[in-house]
Parts: structure tokens; sequence; C-alpha cells
């Protein structure tokens, strides 16, 4: 029997130009069938959390919507304003180049949110993925000199992601008392594999990987595989990240309040009289 045709939810309410600017959770994409419906669970627990702001969802690449046919699709409906919050980690290239590439030339008034990471909230979702997993804080500091934590990235060649994954794993460290170290899925070292080849010459066999991935893919799957021990799932619907979300989007209405506010105060300055100035 052929399976019903499977509808993609409807993350929102009206996206009309009186309401509030639409949130478009920007997925990187994967061929991974597992990822988009990940990423949908993510905006319905969004939604939920805040009933009545419109969700979309856009795609860097390989699923659709991709995020300039999401935009052009909102514009088409009359929506005035969008914020575009990535679900990617760090400010690697898409976040620094592609997303505001793509705000820019949108048909409608596009901002790009900041980065997931680092945030208490990311290291929320990546401690209670670690305990789904079956990790449990070592009990003992002999148990402790034996554990360790591999925090599984995708990488980018530029410092500043790299910056972020190293305070992301110093954040999930003071949480779950062991090591945790860095490592990466392409473009940047040390790989998962290397990582865990290196914790283990110092005598770290319990090596748990924590996944730093939004959804199920490529990456993700690989560098779980590396794992010599147990591998949490990727961070997902996880409540927390959903609170994350919507803290990026508020954030990014803040800074173009401040910076609308700041703007007037200087318009305001130049064209007080000298009269008014004294």
């Amino acid at each position: 029997m052929t399976p019903p045709t499977r509808t993609p939810p409807d993350l929102s309410g009206p996206p009309g130009p009186s309401g509030p600017p639409v949130l478009v959770l920007v997925a990187h994409g994967s061929r991974d069938p597992r990822a988009r419906g990940t990423v949908e669970a993510l905006g319905e627990r969004v939604r939920r959390l805040r009933p009545g702001l419109p969700v979309r969802l856009g795609h860097i690449e390989l699923n659709p919507p991709l995020l300039p046919d999401a935009l052009a699709r909102l514009a088409a409906a009359g929506t005035a304003e969008a914020v575009l919050v990535p679900l990617l980690i760090g400010p690697g290239h898409h976040v620094k180049h592609d997303i505001p590439a793509t705000a820019a030339s949108a048909p409608l008034r596009a901002r790009a949110a900041a980065p997931l990471g680092p945030h208490p909230l990311l290291v929320d979702t990546l401690c209670a993925r670690l305990a789904e997993a079956g990790w449990r804080t070592p009990p003992d500091a002999a148990a402790r000199r034996a554990s360790a934590v591999v925090l599984a990235a995708a990488g980018s060649r530029d410092p500043d992601s790299a910056a972020v994954t190293r305070r992301t794993a110093r954040l999930l460290a003071e949480r779950v008392g062991v090591p945790v170290v860095p490592a990466y899925a392409s473009a940047a070292a040390p790989t998962v594999e290397a990582a865990v080849a290196a914790l283990a010459a110092r005598g770290r066999h319990r090596v748990a990987v924590a996944s730093c991935f939004a959804a199920p893919g490529r990456f993700a799957v690989a560098c779980a595989r590396a794992a010599p021990w147990i591998a949490a799932a990727p961070l997902g619907d996880h409540p927390a990240l959903a609170r994350l979300v919507l803290h990026r989007y508020d954030q990014a209405l803040g800074q173009a309040l401040g910076r609308a506010l700041g703007a007037d105060r200087t318009v305001t300055a130049r064209t007080r009289t000298p009269a008014a100035a004294a």
C-alpha cells in the first residue's frame, strides 16, 4: 500500500504585514530523510512557545524550500519583514556571507540573527542529549580521570567559528565535570577520530560524543560512528533549543530597534538649532 503523501505542517499564524516579523528558521539542509522533519518539529515547538508568531522554514541547500524561495513566498503573501535565525552553531561562511546576502537581496525587509552558539541554552540542550544517551557525571576522581566528552561540530575555516565551538566546549565542561574537546567533521582539526585517539592516549577511554548539529545528517552520523562509547543525538527539537531560537529572534529585533533609535537621536542632534543647544 502506498503511504499517504506527507503534508508539511503549518508552522505559523498568518504572515501578514500587520503582525510581528516572521521568524524563518534557516536550516543547512541534508539528504538524510530525517532532517526536514526534525527542523519542522523544532518550528512547531517554537510556535507553541509563542502562539501567534509566524514561523517558516528555509534551507541553505539540498532541501526545499530554499531560503530565497521561502522569502519570495512570504513577500508574495504580503509579509513585510522577516528575521532569519540560523540553525548553525558559529559564524562560519554561511552565517557571515550566504545568509546576509540572501537577506539583502530578498523582496522584503529581512535581517539575520546571530547563530546559536555560544549560549547557556545551547549547553542545556547538549547536556540533555548526552543524558538521554546514557551520560552520567563520573562519581569519583578515578572515574573522572578516565572520562571525557568530544564536542562534534561541522567545522569551518573561519577562526571565529572555531572560537565559538571552543567556548561552547568550555561551557559544557563546566556542566559535565570532565574535559570537553572540540572536534570537527570537516574543514578543521582535530577530527572526532583524532580527538578520541588523543584522549585514549592520556588514559581517557570513557569518551562520549556530543552532537553540535541541529538535525540528523551526513556529518552527524559520521561523528556518532566515531564514538568509542556513547553518542548523543543531534540538538533537534529540544525545548531549550526552541527557547534559544526565540532569544536570537528577539535579540535581532532589539538590535534593529536600538540602531533605529540611535539613528533618530543622531538626526535630532544634527537638526537642533544653536539656540536650542545652548
